[in-house]
C-alpha cells in the first residue's frame, strides 16, 4: 500500500472512530413522584450546548425523556407552587428561575432548591454526578444510574428525605398564604451570606472552611448529598456511559416512612 493511499485509509479510520465514540448519547429521564405538578429547571454549563427544551410541567406520575447533547454539563432541578397571572407572567414560590414563563432563557434556580448535578464524558469517559442541598434544599430528589454502568463509584444518590418540616427556624421558607408551611430549607450561605458558610475570603480552602451545625443537619439527613462546598468525598459520584433517572418526591407526611435511596448497582 502506498503512502497516499494508507494516509487517507488512517484518515477515514479515524474519522469513524470519532464518528463511533461521538454517536453515543445520554438520555435523561425526569420523574415526577409527586401528588402535585413540577416544573424542572435546566442549567447548561458554559461552553456546552444547551437543551432543546428547557422549561416544562411534569404532571403526577408523569415523565419525559430527554437526550443530552454530547459532554454535557450542567445542572436541573424541580419548580414548586407555581402558577401564571392574567397578564401571563409565571413564576414560582420554590427553585424560580426569574424567567417569568415556563420555557425560559436560561437561568440558575434562585435558591434554596435541591439541584442534580452533572458533568458527562470525562476524564477516563466517567460521567460525574451529585446532588446537592449548597443552595438549599425545596423537594427530594434522587439520580439513578441505568444502563452501562461500569467505572468508578457508580450508585444512586439524592436525598429522599422531607427536610422542610425539620428545617431550622432561621432557614425556612414560609408559604405565601399564611398557612405557616415551611416550603423550602435555605442553606446557612444563602441565609447569612457568612465568609465561613460561604467558603469565601480567609475561609476559601477545604483546610480553613469546614462542616458548620447547618451543614451538618443536611449531612447527617441526606449522607450522600452535598452539603457544602468541600464535602466531595462522600458526594460526588461517577459511571461511564450510563443513562439517568432523576426522580422527584412527595415531601411526606410526618410519621411517614420516606422513599429509601436504592442500594448500589
Amino acid at each position: 500500500m502506498d503512502s497516499s493511499t494508507q494516509f487517507a485509509t488512517t484518515l477515514v479510520a479515524l474519522i469513524l472512530l470519532q464518528h463511533v465514540i461521538g454517536s453515543y448519547s445520554t438520555t435523561f429521564t425526569m420523574v415526577n413522584k409527586c401528588s402535585y405538578t413540577v416544573w424542572p429547571g435546566i442549567l447548561s454549563g458554559a461552553r456546552t450546548t444547551p437543551f432543546s427544551t428547557i422549561g416544562f410541567a411534569l404532571q403526577p406520575g408523569e415523565s419525559n425523556a430527554l437526550v443530552v447533547p454530547p459532554s454535557w454539563y450542567g445542572r436541573l432541578w424541580g419548580r414548586t407552587l407555581c402558577s401564571q397571572k392574567s397578564t401571563g407572567k409565571f413564576s414560582c414560590i420554590t427553585g424560580d428561575c426569574d424567567s417569568s414563563t415556563i420555557e425560559y432563557a436560561e437561568k440558575n434556580a434562585i435558591p434554596p432548591a435541591s439541584l442534580a448535578e452533572f458533568t458527562l464524558n470525562r476524564a477516563g469517559g466517567l460521567d460525574f454526578f451529585d446532588v446537592s442541598l449548597v443552595d438549599g434544599y425545596n423537594l427530594p430528589i434522587l439520580i439513578e444510574p441505568h444502563g452501562q454502568t461500569d467505572g468508578g463509584n457508580c450508585t444512586a444518590t439524592g436525598c429522599s428525605v422531607d427536610l422542610n418540616t425539620a428545617c431550622p427556624t432561621e432557614l425556612k421558607v414560609m408559604s405565601s398564604d399564611g398557612d405557616g408551611e415551611s416550603v423550602a430549607c435555605r442553606s446557612a450561605r444563602e441565609a447569612f451570606g457568612d465568609p465561613q458558610y460561604c467558603c469565601s475570603g480567609a475561609y476559601g480552602s477545604p483546610d480553613t472552611c469546614k462542616p458548620s451545625s447547618y451543614s451538618q443537619f443536611f449531612k447527617s439527613a441526606c449522607p450522600r448529598a452535598y452539603s457544602y462546598a468541600y464535602d466531595d468525598g462522600s458526594s460526588t459520584f461517577t459511571c461511564a456511559s450510563a443513562d439517568y433517572t432523576i426522580t422527584f418526591f412527595q415531601t411526606p407526611p410526618k410519621g411517614s416512612t420516606n422513599p429509601p435511596i436504592p442500594a448500589p448497582l
